[in-house]
This record gives structure tokens, C-alpha cells and sequence, in this order.
């Protein structure tokens, strides 16, 4: 019988050990991705996302809890059921502006440069436009406002600001100026957001000379809605299939 050669046979095994511990340390190697500025930022925004969507969820958690304490009492006769419909009925009626509300704001009073002398580039950037009034809201809206009248007139969701010659109209009405502007929220924030150099309201007084002067209020009246609702095309969802 031939003899194994002993170098023959620790060649192969040491090769064999080699190729073992080489697929073992590919096994364990792991996948790194570099880490650069735009990764940093994707990873943030998802978080971010992640943080608004706990919170979106405690909110439901917080109402389905509260509306589970109500049915709770319900049925334990602690609570009358017409009592809590009419509750949701004024928070609705509040929600939709059918209802005069009262707080804390700012009270804005605008008006056409009154000087002779043109400022603008023409006479029409001396008068104020429906641009004019939907930037002041906009402003006001990011900036918190609960509630918004221009003239007595209450700003709702179908509420159309549009010129119409020296006028504005607004939910079917036309008036002029000076425009009154009115606003419940925290007096400081809306009042930053109006009068804080290079917001809309400080182009308009500091470059094209137009009346925009804005006060704080410790009570601020805004009248409720008086026009009505009506959907022709739009209705609940689910509602009729």
C-alpha cells in the first residue's frame, strides 16, 4: 500500500481551513452604506414623519378614549344624551362660523395711500387689492388666527374675496375702505406676522405707502356667519353608493 505524503496532505487541508474561514468572514461582513448630508436629511424627515404620525395617533387615542368615557356615563345615566348632541352642536356651529365668537387679537385697518404723489409704478399700486387682503390672511391663518372678519364680515371656507372696481367683495357683499380686519389668536404671533419687517403687511406700509395699521386687542368680536351652506356636488363619502 502506498504511503500518503504528509506535505501532500496538510496542503489540502490547509487550503480547505482557508476556504472555510474565508466564507465564514463573508458570512458576518455587513452591508455599510456611506453616510452623506442628503442621507442625514432623508433619515430626519422620516423620523420627523414617524413623531407627526405618533401624534396624529395620540390624538385619536385621546378622542376615542374621551368618546368611550362619554358612552361610559351614558349608560350609567350620569349623562343626558340631548345635553351632549348639543354640545357637538355648538362646537360644530363654532367650527363652521355660525356662531359670534370673542377673544384676543389684533385689529388691522387698511386703507389707499392717501398722498397725491403716486408711490407705485402706476396709480394701482396706491390701492389696495383682493392680493392684498388674501396675503394679510394667509399670514394670519399660518400664524394660528381661530377666527377672521374683514368689515363684520366673517371669513368661512367658502367666504370669496374679490375686487371689484374700488370695492371688495366678500360672501356677496361689497365694501370698501378702509378695510377692518380682525383676528382671535395669540396677539403677539398674528401681530409678528403682519408687522414684522419684510412681511406682506410691512411691504405694503413701508414700500407702497398703503394704510395698514395693525393694534393689539385684549377682546377681539368676530360676528358670526350669516349667509348659508349648500353642496350641489359634494357629499359625505360613502353616502349613496
Amino acid at each position: 500500500m502506498k504511503k500518503n505524503n504528509p506535505k501532500i496532505i496538510l496542503t489540502v487541508f490547509s487550503i480547505l481551513v482557508g476556504i472555510l474561514i474565508a466564507t465564514q468572514m463573508k458570512l458576518k461582513v455587513e452591508s455599510i452604506a456611506p453616510v452623506t448630508i442628503k442621507s442625514i436629511q432623508d433619515t430626519k424627515s422620516e423620523v420627523n414623519n414617524i413623531n407627526n404620525e405618533i401624534l396624529e395617533l395620540d390624538e385619536i387615542i385621546k378622542r376615542k378614549e374621551q368618546e368611550l368615557e362619554i358612552l361610559e356615563n351614558i349608560s350609567k345615566g350620569d349623562q343626558n344624551i340631548v345635553d351632549i348632541l348639543y354640545e357637538d352642536l355648538e362646537i360644530n356651529m363654532a367650527n363652521s362660523g355660525r356662531t359670534s365668537l370673542e377673544g384676543p387679537g389684533i385689529r388691522i385697518t387698511m386703507y389707499d395711500n392717501m398722498d397725491s404723489e403716486i408711490i407705485g409704478f402706476d396709480i394701482n399700486d396706491d390701492v389696495i387689492h383682493d392680493v392684498d387682503i388674501l396675503n394679510i390672511l394667509n399670514d394670519l391663518k399660518i400664524a394660528g388666527a381661530e377666527a377672521i372678519s374683514i368689515n363684520d364680515q366673517r371669513v368661512v371656507s367658502t367666504s370669496e374675496i374679490k375686487c371689484g372696481g374700488p370695492i371688495i367683495k366678500i360672501n356677496g357683499r361689497s365694501i370698501g375702505t378702509p378695510f377692518v380686519i380682525k383676528a382671535i389668536g395669540d396677539p403677539m404671533v398674528l401681530m409678528a406676522s403682519v408687522n414684522a419687517p419684510g412681511t406682506y403687511g410691512d411691504t405694503l406700509r413701508s414700500v407702497f405707502s398703503i394704510g395698514f395699521e395693525p393694534e393689539v386687542q385684549d377682546k377681539v368680536v368676530i360676528p358670526a356667519y350669516k349667509g348659508s351652506f349648500s353642496y350641489k356636488y359634494a357629499k359625505p363619502v360613502g353616502e349613496g353608493e
